[in-house]
């Protein structure tokens, strides 16, 4: 059995560490770098961080963040936000990061997914989706819809086709991230999960609604995933990363464990 993975995200706006719920209402809470090599420290498998607002701005994401939260720490690191083209990947991977995260301009070109794919390596490239359950109808059969540009704007594609399509073009790994539970902490959205998770062959990080240890047991149980995200319930330190990792494997739950 892989070890399942326990990924703190750091939302990034102007420079600062932000949180925010169903992607509305984003306070800032702290200083990345610090954050993150904290959450290094305490033990996680990785790091994701995205430049949420570069996307809806139209601007390029901000390499001299990514390049001080990469001197900080020696776990992969993702990034994702703003990132347009195979020179956008090429520039935050000489920055130090492990792997690109995209989304918004992934929908828009998916051509971005196979180029990035055939430079770097499928490991390299990593879909974000954003995720927003809707009504079922001929269009989103699945009931659960892509939304882009940090949740601003609805496509009328559906999850679960491009999932497939996505890992079709090349993407290595899929960040599952769910609009309604986004920053409420009651749970993930553990049917989006599993569905596109028992669906596609490569990994799946589950996001969005993390509040306590016993909603990662759940993801990664019942949902499925290979991966949980994580964000409140580790910036405001309610829990830390190790106390989580023991509480999965007194029930079971594989981890990396550094201690």
């Amino acid at each position: 059995m892989l070890s399942k993975r326990i990924i703190p995200c750091l939302d990034v706006r102007a420079g600062k560490l932000t949180k925010g719920i169903n992607f509305q209402g984003n306070i800032d809470i702290g200083d990345p770098v610090e954050a993150a090599r904290a959450y290094y420290e305490q033990g996680a498998d990785e790091i994701v961080f995205y430049d949420i607002t570069a996307s809806a701005e139209g601007r390029a994401i901000m390499i001299d963040v990514v390049k001080r939260v990469a001197e900080t720490i020696f776990i992969p690191f993702s990034v994702g936000g703003g990132i347009r083209t195979v020179e956008d990947m090429r520039q935050v991977i000489l920055a130090g990061a492990e792997k690109i995260s995209v989304n918004t301009e992934a929908v828009k070109n998916p051509t971005l997914i196979a180029d990035g794919a055939r430079a770097f390596g499928s490991q390299c490239i990593v879909l974000g989706m954003d995720v927003k359950k809707i009504n079922a109808n001929p269009q989103v059969p699945s009931g659960y819809e892509m939304v882009i540009h940090g949740g601003r704007t609805a496509t009328g594609i559906d999850a679960l086709r491009w999932a497939k399509e996505a890992e079709r073009l090349g993407a290595g790994e899929i960040c599952l991230n769910s609009i309604d539970a986004d920053g409420t902490r009651d749970g993930y959205e553990i049917d989006l999960t599993a569905l596109i998770s028992i669906q596609v062959r490569i990994p799946v990080i589950a996001s969005g609604g993390a509040g306590k240890p016993e909603h990662l047991l759940d993801v990664l149980t019942r949902g499925k995933a290979d991966a949980a995200l994580i964000a409140s319930m580790v910036h405001y330190r309610t829990y830390s990363i190790a106390e989580i990792k023991g509480f999965l494997h007194e029930r079971g739950v594989k981890t990396r464990m550094y201690w």
